[in-house]
């Protein structure tokens, strides 16, 4: 087939604009062939769950679905009864970004706490579940925070560890929306389990997707008694895949070895790269860079003419009085070239706008 797109063409809108690794693509081929047992019943599907347990504990039980959307979905049906509500960052994708699937799919209202960079302050839980603790308002069940956060941030052992001590005191659960997990767990240094399960939270929306898979992700839940109706979730949310073997195949290869650690330190490393960059191009960074995306300040017009030519997200409109707010993302494959090309550019236009002021 004649590629019906340009793949010379580079940008930093996102990571799901990125292909797949060839070490996933390469594990879809090997999937291929012959005939295994549909919908879950196949040797991908069980050898990933075991490559699970081996990441995130030896009790946890998984659910292999097709989008980050549906896994959230799937995963916060699970941990809430009907009658309650889940807390988020007033950043979060599923509140934002998800076209109000949870509610839309779960019936289950989304109610936003503040914060700082994208990150949740454990002295703001409390108050929250106590105001929701009458019989006018959906009680909190779950907490769902993001990892590494929709602003770039990643939580610290020590804070996700008082978020889920808080929210355990209160009887609330813990969900991680994992999207960029690997990213935040290579920034910490440590495993995808200890930045979660063995921190206590209850059940993870593990991203392959954004991370060099190409539709691959998976609920994974700490201990089955927290979710026991996750398995029958699946289907009527429209997350369960027939031919199961290619999304676990491609789960299998990111996560039965070490290729999660390669494509995320590769794609953190171009973000940490990108940031001197531009700093150094006279662009102010405007949040910590702490995985792969990199949050800058730029005049409007520079903006619109330098995504026109390196594609990215403008992120806030009404930032400051002289500039918007972008988003530039960096994936597993982004190169030197790629970042110090974008530098450049917005260098360049940087350099026309000073002329015409």
């Amino acid at each position: 087939m004649i590629p019906l797109h340009d793949p010379t063409v580079r940008g930093f809108a996102s990571d799901n604009a990125a292909g797949m690794h060839p070490e996933v693509l390469a594990a879809l081929g090997s999937a291929n062939g012959g005939h295994v047992a549909s919908y879950g019943g196949d040797p991908y599907t069980a050898a990933l769950r075991e490559s699970l347990r081996g990441h995130f504990g030896p009790d946890v039980v998984s659910a292999v679905v097709l989008t980050g959307t549906g896994a959230n979905v799937t995963a916060l049906q699970a941990l809430t009864s009907r009658w309650e509500s889940v807390l988020s960052s007033d950043q979060a994708h599923v509140l934002h970004d998800e076209a109000g699937g949870l509610e839309h799919v779960g019936g289950t209202k989304v109610t936003a706490l503040p914060t700082r960079d994208g990150l949740v302050d454990p002295g703001d839980v409390e108050p929250a579940v106590r105001s929701a603790d009458n019989p006018m308002r959906a009680p909190v069940g779950v907490l769902t925070l993001t990892q590494s956060s929709e602003l770039g941030t990643a939580y610290s052992l020590e804070h996700l560890r008082d978020l889920v001590r808080v929210c355990h005191g209160l009887g609330v659960k813990v969900h991680v929306d994992g999207a960029r997990l690997s990213n935040a767990a290579v920034s910490l240094g440590v495993g995808l389990g200890e930045t979660t399960t063995a921190l206590g939270v209850d059940a993870v929306s593990l991203g392959g997707t954004k991370n060099g898979g190409g539709f691959a992700e998976v609920v994974v839940v700490r201990d089955p008694s927290v979710a026991p109706g996750l398995a029958r979730l699946v289907k009527p949310s429209m997350q369960q895949s027939s031919k199961t073997r290619f999304v676990s195949a491609q789960l299998l290869a990111l996560f039965g070895g070490d290729l999660w650690q390669r494509t995320a330190s590769a794609a953190n490393a171009a973000a940490a790269r990108l940031a001197g960059a531009v700093t150094a191009a006279g662009v102010r960074v405007t949040r910590p860079v702490q995985a792969n995306a990199v949050f800058a300040e730029l005049p409007p017009a520079v903006a619109a003419r330098a995504a026109a030519r390196v594609p990215f997200h403008v992120w806030d409109t009404a930032y400051s009085a002289t500039g918007v707010e972008v988003r530039l993302v960096t994936s597993f494959d982004t190169t030197d070239d790629d970042v110090d090309g974008l530098a450049a550019v917005l260098a360049e236009e940087l350099a026309r706008e000073a002329v015409r002021a």
